[in-house]
């Protein structure tokens, strides 16, 4: 493991590490932590976080990750439910907020902390330093040998059966629920992925995922364990970009979100950049987007070109992939949601081995994965080893695989649910086995899929998706189902249009104020005018254009409840309360009134209010026969 403290990399071996967490597991133990027994953790990737869930695994207890950005009462919900006696935590963030809802947490008994800054004078009664639990644990292994026997008894004694982690769920739906995963399971998922792309310990990777979410648990902790790679935690969530250049990782995976970021980052400098570097950057961009993926897909293309592309490796590819931190990357992956072609494209042009996999909490993760050499930009590959998909007949997909959870935590009416009668679990997605290549596509949440009033089929993450190609628009809502035509709120990304706007000599003081400028207006205008043109030419899709959208005032924010902590949109939530604004969308208003309640950095609750424009779109044409779904 390497960790980035004050600066510099910090670095345990294997053995250490299997020294440090033995001790820790004794020091827990003798703290009075059972087997069976939950131990939440909250805070950012950190070694002694995850040291903490190799120990309690150790003695049989059972981990129960929490998102570092949640706030009290989303932290209180999941150690209530969870029933846990012990926290740990990074540092002082985390134990005020614990600190603030213990009045609701009658079953917590001790806080484990990480960093010790702030915290000298706190009443420490019922508060442990993880490096002093981890000392005194190496004091009671010397003075006594016979618990070394003990641990290793203690170990022996765990079923491949028993609980290893409870996952909760984002929550883009409802309450979060509490998934359970086994060890063996965990583990042989984790084995059929390790060979499917020949991770070795010679690979490193950079944990910057929540620790809460199945991605980091799967493909950081799990995968490392199997694998035996180096798992590097950058210094903070702020400098995990940085630290990326730095650690040059060889297997990295990034959220859509999280490219589009990236790419967007990288096109306001070319943009500030001089004359000659722009005209040759898009020169090479473009020599890239012709060959670079035929290339890396080692596909035949013409001497000469490859001649080009080489030169553009030289002056472009290879300095952008190593001030992004991609130089050393071997296998990239990108999943969570669905990533636009031209932005899936892009990386791969330029020589990033970047695929698609498929996967839910409930699976541990991966489905599919797209295979070196079948790469395409609107599936996400075959079915992987051992994994068995089947569509239900109203196009839902159905699993069962190695990794999949157990059930949810006391939650049998929800577990019943999920299941089929002959043991598939239901993914919620709607999506089919393309012919031609043999890989699944997934089209939307079965639930989320509709129709116009007309007829016409309605997928609102398609159409959210190819909003979200442009750097401008950040967050992007379509409604239709059940209506007369399509409209859609846009959240534009401030730090585009930001840009965009200093460059313009647009002044404004606010991102509401931005947001309802009217030049910015007339550029996602413009946005929104390209989408229209590009549905029209999809049969399926091309009555379901945009007839009316509106720049919302505010940015949605998972504090607010309108994003889950992994930043997927919680759509009924939204319906609810920017009612006036879907209203006005759909009655012929050209602006609306509302007020919004937010929530502050420092926790207190505001209202902002302003007045939401709206603005009518003209609709491409369209080719004569438009298949109306069935």
């Amino acid at each position: 493991m390497r960790h980035k403290d004050l600066g510099v990399w910090q670095t345990w071996t294997w053995s250490q590490v299997a020294g440090l967490v033995r001790a820790y597991a004794i020091g827990l133990h003798r703290l009075g932590l059972k087997p069976g027994e939950t131990i939440a953790i909250a805070g950012t990737n950190r070694p002694r976080l995850y040291w903490t869930m190799m120990a309690a695994q150790m003695l049989g207890a059972i981990p129960v990750p929490v998102y570092a950005d949640a706030v009290a009462n989303e932290l209180a919900f999941v150690l209530v439910h969870a029933e846990a006696r012990f926290a740990a935590v990074e540092d002082q963030e985390q134990v005020d907020k614990i600190s603030s809802v213990q009045q609701s947490l009658p079953k917590l008994e001790r806080i484990l902390y990480d960093e010790k800054r702030g915290l000298r004078d706190y009443d420490h009664s019922h508060l442990h330093s993880m490096d002093e639990v981890i000392a005194d644990g190496r004091q009671a292994l010397a003075k006594d040998a016979r618990l070394s026997s003990w641990l290793d008894a203690e170990i022996e004694n765990g079923r491949g059966s028993d609980p290893s982690i409870i996952l909760y769920t984002s929550g883009t739906t409802g309450t979060s629920k509490g998934v359970v995963f086994t060890s063996a399971r965990s583990i042989a998922a984790a084995t059929d992925t390790v060979a499917f792309d020949k991770l070795t310990e010679r690979d490193v990777a950079l944990a910057y995922l929540p620790l809460a979410w199945v991605g980091d648990h799967y493909l950081n902790y799990a995968q490392g364990l199997v694998s035996g790679f180096c798992m590097a935690c950058p210094e903070s969530p702020d400098t995990a970009m940085a630290d990326l250049r730095e650690i040059g990782p060889t297997f990295y995976f990034a959220p859509p979100r999280t490219l589009e970021a990236l790419l967007t980052r990288l096109m306001i400098r070319m943009e500030d950049a001089g004359y000659l570097k722009r005209k040759m950057f898009h020169y090479f961009i473009g020599v890239a987007r012709a060959y670079g993926g035929r290339i890396l897909n080692k596909q035949p293309v013409p001497l000469a070109a490859r001649l080009l592309y080489a030169l553009g490796n030289i002056l472009v590819y290879g300095p952008l992939k190593n001030v992004l931190g991609f130089s050393r990357v071997r296998v990239a992956y990108t999943a969570g949601e669905a990533i636009g072609p031209d932005l899936f494209g892009f990386y791969r042009s330029i020589g990033l081995n970047l695929k698609q996999l498929y996967g839910q909490t409930e699976a541990f993760l991966y489905l599919t994965a797209q295979p070196d050499g079948e790469i395409y930009s609107d599936t996400v590959g075959p079915t992987i080893a051992n994994v068995d998909i089947r569509i239900a007949e109203n196009g839902e997909v159905l699993f069962k695989s190695p990794g999949m959870f157990s059930g949810y935590f006391k939650d049998e009416e929800k577990t019943a649910e999920a299941f089929t009668s002959d043991g598939y679990v239901r993914t919620g997605d709607a999506g089919y086995f393309d012919k031609r290549t043999g890989h699944l596509k997934i089209i939307d949440r079965a639930k989320d899929v509709g129709k116009l009033n007309d007829g016409t089929l309605f997928s609102p993450k398609y159409i959210e998706n190819k909003l979200k190609f442009y750097p401008n628009v950040r967050e992007a809502v379509a409604y239709g189902d059940g209506r007369d035509f399509v409209a859609v709120m846009i959240n534009i990304d401030l730090t585009a249009v930001g840009n965009w706007a200093e460059r313009n000599n647009v002044t404004y003081a606010s991102y509401q104020e931005l947001a309802g400028h009217p030049q910015v207006y007339d550029m996602i205008e413009k946005h929104v005018a390209e989408v229209n043109s590009s549905l029209a030419t999809d049969s399926k899709m091309a009555g379901a254009q945009i007839k009316r959208f509106l720049i919302l005032h505010k940015e949605l924010d998972a504090d607010d409840g309108e994003l889950t902590r992994t930043q997927k949109v919680r759509r009924r939530f939204i319906v609810e309360r920017y009612e006036p604004l879907v209203k006005a969308l759909y009655d012929g208003s050209k602006e609306a009134d509302i007020a919004t309640e937010v929530t502050l950095e420092d926790g207190r609750k505001g209202t902002i209010k302003a007045r939401v424009k709206i603005r009518d779109m003209a609709t491409a044409p369209t080719a004569s026969a438009m298949e109306k779904a069935a």
